[in-house]
Order: C-alpha cells, then sequence, then structure tokens
C-alpha cells in the first residue's frame, strides 16, 4: 500500500507543485484567503471529494470528505494557507496547504481497500484567528481518529509542544489638554501604558521560564503638545499549559488595573484574537509518522527532538482528537520561520520536493494507523489519558 500512495502522489506532483507556487505568490492574509481556498477546493473536487463551503460561518474554510464504500477509521488531513503581512508566505504555508492535498489524495488511492472516512479541513487564519479554534469548538474534530499535518521547516523535528496564548488588547482612557499651557487639566493615558510596561517588564522576574510577555503600543497619543486622552496596547501572553497562561493573562491585567489607578485613567481589556492551548503531541501517532520518515529514506540522526516554535490553533484540535505538528525539511539552509530568507528559499524546487515527502509520510501514516487496530487503540488510549477524556 506505501507504493500505491507514493505512486500516486508522484502522478500528481506537478498538480500539487503548481498549486502551492500558485498561492505562494498569491499571498492572501487570514480570512481573506479567497484564491488559496478557492484553488483547494477546485482540486479535491477534481479528485472525487465532496466540498462544503463556508464552514462554522467562515468564508474561507471548508471541509471536503470522501468516504470508501466500508467502515474504518476517519482521518482528518489539515490544510493551511494564510500569508503574513508584508513578507506573504514566510511561515510556509503555501506548502502546508499543498501538502495536505496531497497526502489525503495519496491517502485515497487505498482508502478503498481498507475502509474509512478522509476529511481534509480548510483551516483559515492560522496566523491571526485561527479556523481551528472555532472548528474544534464547534465539535468538527469530536469524531475523528487522528488528525494530521506537517510544517515546513529546515530541519527534521518530531512533533513536540507549543504555547499557549492569549491576545490581550489593553485601552486607557483620560482627558486630554494642553500640554504646555494646563497639563495639570489632563489625565494621561500614555503614563498609564508606560506604567503597565514597566510593570509587566518588572514582574517578569516572578515567572517562570517558559513564560512570553511580548507587547506593541498601537495608538500613543496624537501630538506632542497634547495630553493624550486615549492609547492601546496589544499583548500575546504565552506558556507552556493553558491554565499557567490564564493565570499570566490575570497578572497582565492587574498591571493594567494598578496603571489606571495610578494616573486616574479608566482601564478596560479584550481578546483581540482566539486564544489558542498547548499541543498535545500524540506520541504513539508522532512515531508512526517518524517511521514513515525512515521508509522515505530519512535517516534517524536528521530528526530531532520536537521543539517549542510558538503557539498553534492545532493546540485546540488536540483536545479533540490525536493530533501531531511534526517538522519536515523543505530548504537546506538554516533560515528562520517569518523571515524574507525563508520565504524565498520555500518557494525553490528543493521545497516542493520536501512538501511531497511530507505528503507521503502524512499518507503512509494514515495507512499504517487504518490498517492497525492494535496501533489505533493505543493511540486513542493515550489520547484519553492526555485529556482526561475530555472533548
Amino acid at each position: 500500500m506505501h507504493t500505491t500512495i507514493t505512486s500516486c502522489i508522484d502522478k500528481y506532483a506537478d498538480e500539487f507543485t503548481e498549486l502551492s507556487a500558485f498561492i505562494a505568490q498569491h499571498p492572501e492574509l487570514g480570512h481573506e484567503e479567497w484564491e488559496a481556498s478557492g484553488r483547494l477546493k477546485e482540486a479535491l473536487t477534481r479528485h472525487g471529494f465532496h466540498v462544503t463551503s463556508p464552514v462554522v460561518g467562515l468564508p474561507t474554510a471548508f471541509l471536503a470528505v470522501y468516504k470508501a464504500a466500508k467502515p474504518g477509521p476517519t482521518v482528518a488531513f489539515l490544510c493551511e494557507y494564510d500569508a503574513l503581512p508584508e513578507l506573504g508566505h514566510a511561515c510556509g504555508h503555501h506548502l502546508i496547504a499543498a501538502m495536505g492535498l496531497a497526502a489525503a489524495v495519496g491517502y485515497q488511492s487505498v482508502v478503498e481497500e481498507i475502509g474509512g472516512t478522509i476529511r481534509v479541513y480548510g483551516t483559515p487564519a492560522e496566523e491571526t484567528k485561527g479556523a481551528k479554534v472555532t472548528m474544534a469548538a464547534e465539535g468538527l474534530f469530536d469524531d475523528v481518529d487522528i488528525a494530521l499535518m506537517a510544517h515546513p521547516y529546515y530541519a527534521y523535528e518530531r512533533s513536540g509542544q507549543s504555547l499557549a496564548m492569549d491576545a490581550l488588547q489593553i485601552e486607557f482612557t483620560g482627558k486630554a489638554a494642553h500640554a504646555a499651557a494646563s497639563p495639570y487639566e489632563g489625565i494621561n493615558a500614555l503614563d498609564a501604558l508606560l506604567l503597565m510596561f514597566q510593570s509587566i517588564g518588572l514582574l517578569r522576574q516572578q515567572l517562570r521560564s517558559d513564560a512570553r510577555i511580548h507587547g506593541i503600543i498601537k495608538e500613543g497619543g496624537q501630538a506632542p503638545n497634547i495630553i493624550p486622552d486615549y492609547t492601546v496596547a496589544q499583548f500575546y501572553v504565552r506558556s507552556a499549559d493553558r491554565p499557567y497562561t490564564d493565570e499570566l493573562a490575570r497578572k497582565v491585567i492587574r498591571c493594567a488595573e494598578g496603571a489606571a489607578l495610578q494616573t486616574g485613567c479608566e482601564m478596560g481589556w479584550s481578546n483581540y484574537e482566539y486564544s489558542y492551548d498547548e499541543l498535545i503531541t500524540n506520541e504513539a501517532l508522532s512515531d508512526t509518522f517518524t517511521r514513515q520518515l525512515y521508509r522515505l529514506g530519512v535517516r534517524e540522526e536528521e530528526i530531532q527532538v520536537g521543539k517549542d516554535h510558538g503557539s498553534l490553533d492545532l493546540g485546540n484540535v488536540s483536545r479533540h482528537c490525536p493530533a501531531i505538528h511534526p517538522y519536515v525539511k523543505v530548504i537546506d539552509e538554516k533560515h528562520l520561520l517569518h523571515t524574507a530568507e525563508f520565504r524565498d528559499k520555500a518557494q525553490q524546487p528543493r521545497a516542493y520536493t520536501g512538501m511531497l515527502l511530507g505528503a507521503k509520510a502524512l499518507a503512509m501514516t494514515a495507512c499504517e494507523v487504518a490498517t492497525s487496530p492494535e496501533l489505533l487503540a493505543l493511540i486513542k488510549e493515550q489520547f484519553q489519558k492526555s485529556v482526561g477524556g475530555e472533548s
């Protein structure tokens, strides 16, 4: 079956590469990925999938389904296709999109023999208001046996951890006044904002080593000779687990409350993006993917231990079904994600070769799990232990 899968992906390699290159050359921001989602839906329809769009009220989200004639496991392949502001596809989502498509088509070539259902989830806006958060909350993954995706990188890495994350917006409202003639008549909202930043800086000494708090000033005033009456800051608050991230968010809000009290400002806060939970890697599923890399010629010493690369909306999915998020080598130089250098290298022939290898490994993983009841049982047992049976 593995030979059938790899032959199928090789057969359509040009199609998958051309689609990925098109997405790379036409970058679209989150929830604006009209061309990318459209191309993916067209391709899935051609390959016999039934496509539903929009999904959970999101216009550029979709769900494509292919059901075999006989029953079997439900396997999900996840596609991302949003770009970064100004940088374009510097996170390689054009490769993730085509990798998910290619993996689904590759697995489709054997699923009639195995039995079961293939689902391809089109998940917009991973970089901001990730659609996987909404999809998971709406129960779209509750009946999935395994969820698979891989991320492009400069090295191979096992599926590891990600950071839980909250996106906090802090607003201060004061009172404007002439900064030279009558500053004493004003209430300085910028002072409150700066005091909050200082408080957060002092807070860092008492935080766990996995904590991350980083923010920017979105609005800091209108002119030097006007006491600012309104200021806004946005923060990402992260840690290795959801409970501590919730605690960090409360600490940041208290820093803001203290600054408001000191300056006489009014303070408000909100979540300007969705909260992401930490990724719970299913180790049995991760081991299965790693074995497929070996079969495809990747040497054991090439595969690194999984690292924390920030936050993923797949973390929310991993609380509803067994999931993995390994990294696949697509460039040979050490360029980091979210850089122009990675973006440019990720559009070279070498990157598309790596993309196709990742797709083969994902499809072969699905095949091994679906044909081994013992392995699937182990995966589900680990999942239940990791989430306490909640979904």
